[in-house]
């Protein structure tokens, strides 16, 4: 294994297959990097068969990002941006009109929205003053593999998401909102990253935390190269088996069988699916500064050759956890008073850009790489990336190991 030493059961990530990323991650790569914000899972895998509405298969789940954390309910700002609107995240109205963000994100499946955003608002109600909240809540579609009408999750799933978000190293791949998720054409989910500016640029943080459901195995292009048309297997690994998979595990070849392939990969193909991109920084940035930031997502994805396409939800939000109290609505102690702001000047933006790329690049490969093959509804399987596959096309284009740009 080319990369960093991985211990010994630890699940890889990207860099630690070699891939090739510039600039320099914060201490966990994650989100987390950025001081004060913390991330809660809660998972919901079982049952397996036919899909019967309401009861199964159940592949889903919730991710709860606290901006600065479940001990401080102080507002931050934020800037709200979709790149193509095929889908949802409650909260932004309030978010584009006052620039400020109250609350926690939270991003699932498209079927339990509403109880989750109203779970947050039970969550908050449970824990800070006031009466009034506009949760923000994301989503992404989990068919084929999850029952998605069948709306599994409960408030109290959501409630443990928010109660058990913490700080440091975060799960990727088949956990929380992403575990019934499918990325450019294999099993995706979550995945996170960071970047540290440089001393001159400010030494300040950037975090990414995504959940990726969207594109196809053609397009996706890892270091530049379109991976998926030169690996053995055949490029859209998703099947759709019409009895159980007995011994179909036994290798990633049979998995994507072209006989059992779902005719979902061709050129003319409608490939609907969503990405919902979540960025935090510590840098002193205003509202109109952090929706220009939300923009660079695109950016990142355009990296990974996705084209955000008619059938796509590509919403992004982006925050600053610095300025504290400049802004808590109207439950501050003195609205009157006017409150100091720092500001960058727009011309250190550009470090800030790169960053946010860069995360979003890496934090989509991450999600990739963490994720595993999943079998779910109707016995719709989904193959994970194949590792050993990815380092062979890297490494014959000479890019395996190589060190990044800083």
């Amino acid at each position: 294994m080319a990369g960093a030493a991985v211990a010994e059961g630890a699940q890889p990530r990207a860099r630690d297959l070699g891939v090739p990323f510039d600039g320099v991650s914060g201490p966990n790569n994650a989100i987390t990097d950025v001081a004060g914000v913390e991330v809660g899972f809660k998972t919901l895998i079982s049952g397996e068969g036919p899909k019967v509405r309401g009861k199964g298969p159940v592949r889903t789940g919730v991710t709860a990002i606290l901006p600065r954390g479940k001990a401080d309910g102080r507002a931050v700002f934020a800037g709200f941006y979709a790149g193509n609107g095929n889908g949802d995240m409650t909260g932004t109205h309030w978010v584009e009109e006052s620039g400020v963000l109250e609350t926690p994100i939270l991003i699932t499946g498209t079927g339990s929205v509403g109880v989750v955003r109203d779970a947050a608002f039970k969550w908050l109600a449970d824990r800070r003053t006031g009466e009034f909240w506009y949760p923000l809540v994301a989503e992404t579609a989990d068919v084929p593999l999850n029952d998605m009408t069948g709306q599994h999750v409960t408030q109290k799933d959501a409630l443990e998401a928010l109660d058990g978000a913490k700080p440091g190293p975060v799960a990727e791949g088949n956990v929380g909102g992403g575990t019934g998720m499918i990325c450019n054409g294999f099993k995706g989910g979550t995945g996170t990253a960071s970047r540290r500016l440089a001393a001159q640029a400010g030494g300040y943080t950037v975090g990414v935390l995504v959940q990726c459901n969207y594109g196809a195995a053609r397009q996706l292009r890892v270091g530049g190269i379109a991976v998926a048309r030169e690996m053995r297997l055949q490029p859209h690994c998703v099947t759709h088996l019409l009895s159980p998979p007995q011994a179909i595990y036994g290798t990633s070849a049979q998995l994507c069988d072209p006989k059992l392939l779902a005719i979902a990969d061709g050129p003319d193909a409608d490939h609907r699916g969503s990405i919902i991109v979540v960025i935090a920084t510590d840098a002193p940035l205003t509202a109109d500064q952090l929706k220009r930031l939300a923009r660079r997502a695109s950016v990142g994805l355009g990296r990974l050759g996705a084209i955000e396409s008619d059938g796509s939800g590509d919403i992004f939000i982006a925050f600053s956890t610095a300025n504290p109290g400049a802004d808590d609505g109207n439950w501050a102690a003195d609205t009157a008073k006017p409150a100091p702001v720092l500001r960058l000047q727009s011309g250190a933006m550009n470090p800030l850009f790169e960053a946010t790329i860069q995360g979003v690049e890496e934090s989509v490969v991450n999600a990739l790489v963490a994720a595993r093959t999943m079998t779910g509804a109707d016995y719709w399987t989904v193959s994970a990336l194949p590792h050993d596959q990815l380092q062979q096309v890297l490494r014959a284009h000479g890019l395996l190991g190589i060190k990044p740009a800083q």
